[in-house]
């Protein structure tokens, strides 16, 4: 069931948040040595947090939206008293003293924490393993293990997917949100840049990249996204970049006077192309007015972005690793390459702000965008030798255009919900991605519910009980 359901049963103390938190841990034991998405746990605090939130209840004391409800988080997060290992080896036994401002709000909210789910090194470092490190090893996928879960939330999106918590919290930085949500058939929102703040993320706050970089929620349901989002969002006071923008509410969006705009991937999969079809269709029938269209010059943004990002070279790598006291890096954390100027540096800057600027001027024209969250569709194997031939046809000059980075750089919000399976697999899920303008969050969520209800959404995993 959703997180939104379990709260409200919790509330009106029809299952206790011990039952809840008993029943949570009793699927992560039983799914988790299949799949290793948790990665570190704290059982025993969360049922002591449950026993004290069911006192507390039966008090009749004030509780929060998320009263009892349990949840893991991504160990990019800092997590008080709960080992943070980021997937680097130098924080192998950090604990730390401060919960992550995003993950104090949901505690605050009266959410009951369980565990860590797995992430590559700094977020960065999985390679074309997905979502793996040197410290925890491989996530798999729970529709199938022989695939991936993805990129750097793969662990949260794997584990919310075999119902082992009612929902996470993740990171995105160039679409590691919505790649995880879309292989594992779970619904995210990538929120406006400057909604969610960063503070205490492994990859925080400030410096060049700093805009890349968002975190949100990943739920089996979208009516989560409308619970979570409230309460995540607004500055923290530390993370510069946050701004105090009121949340608007989803179920006040018109979806019949959107303008959509949509993309379908040249050399996409004919089950994604089909799916993005119908949803444009649904959205027709709801009297919305319909085009083919895409944000100018995505390509040339993702190779500003590049540029832009090579900058530094190795020394951004290096520090990050230095300052964690990683001697040995995973083998797919990427260093950067040579050094460039400073002058081509800003040159890089100023193609990339202009190009943005482009983009913001065309989404003006629209309220929605409708796009592939990726146009292969489903998750990516394990084997070494299918993964290689995946590899080999993923590097084949593409026709189609990418638009999970793009979304990182200009910020716009981005969410993706299931919409079926892949033609290759019976099992493995995909989803499709809802764009809206800068801080119209509310939008996305609005468009995802009504694609869920058209798809059906969330089919739990067949991994025994």
């Amino acid at each position: 069931m959703s997180a939104s359901r379990l709260a409200k049963l919790i509330r009106s103390r029809k299952i206790s948040a011990t039952e809840a938190v008993r029943l949570y841990i009793a699927r992560i034991e039983s799914v988790n040595p299949k799949i290793n998405a948790v990665v570190a746990t704290c059982f025993e605090r969360a049922l002591l947090e449950a026993q004290l939130a069911d006192a507390a209840l039966s008090r009749g004391s004030n509780v929060g939206p998320l009263h009892g409800v349990p949840m893991t988080i991504k160990d990019s997060f800092d997590t008080r008293g709960v080992v943070s290992t980021a997937g680097t080896l130098g924080r192998r036994d950090f604990v730390p003293a401060k919960d992550a401002t995003v993950v104090a709000r949901v505690r605050a909210a009266g959410a009951i924490l369980l565990g860590k789910t797995n992430t590559p090194e700094f977020t960065l470092g999985g390679g074309w393993k997905g979502t793996h490190n040197l410290v925890y090893g491989l996530t798999r996928n729970p529709y199938d293990p022989r695939y991936q879960a993805g990129a750097s939330s793969g662990g949260s999106a794997a584990n919310v997917a075999a119902g082992g918590a009612a929902f996470d919290i993740g990171s995105d930085y160039g679409g590691s949100l919505r790649v995880p949500a879309t292989v594992n058939g779970v619904v995210t929102l990538k929120p406006t840049y400057g909604r969610t703040p960063r503070t205490g993320h492994i990859i925080g706050y400030g410096g060049p990249f700093d805009s890349f970089q968002q975190t949100g929620p990943l739920t089996r349901w979208v009516e989560d996204l409308a619970l979570l989002m409230p309460i995540l969002c607004g500055p923290d006071d530390t993370d510069c970049a946050m701004a105090p923008v009121p949340f608007g509410d989803p179920a006040a969006v018109d979806l019949s006077k959107l303008r959509v705009a949509y993309a379908i991937p040249e050399d996409g999969a004919p089950e994604v192309k089909a799916a993005l079809l119908d949803c444009v269709k649904s959205f027709e029938e709801l009297g919305c007015s319909v085009r083919e269209d895409a944000p100018p010059k995505v390509k040339e943004l993702s190779a500003a972005r590049s540029a832009f990002t090579a900058g530094p070279g190795p020394d951004w790598m290096q520090r990050l690793l230095a300052a964690n006291g990683t001697k040995q890096a995973s083998p797919g954390l990427w260093y950067g390459g040579e050094e460039t100027s400073c002058a081509d540096f800003t040159r890089a800057c100023e193609e990339m702000d202009a190009l943005k600027s482009e983009q913001l001027a065309w989404i003006q024209g629209y309220d929605l965008f409708i796009c592939a969250a990726s146009a292969r569709g489903g998750a990516l194997p394990v084997d070494d030798g299918e993964l290689e031939r995946a590899r080999s046809q993923m590097d084949r000059p593409s026709r189609s255009l990418s638009f999970t980075g793009n979304f990182n750089t200009n910020g716009w919000p981005a969410g993706v919900v299931r919409a079926g399976v892949t033609s290759a697999h019976p099992e493995l899920p995909f989803g499709v991605q809802a764009v809206a303008q800068p801080w119209r969050d509310d939008v996305v969520i609005a468009a995802l519910a009504h694609i869920e209800r058209m798809t059906g959404g969330y089919v739990p995993p067949r991994l025994p009980a």
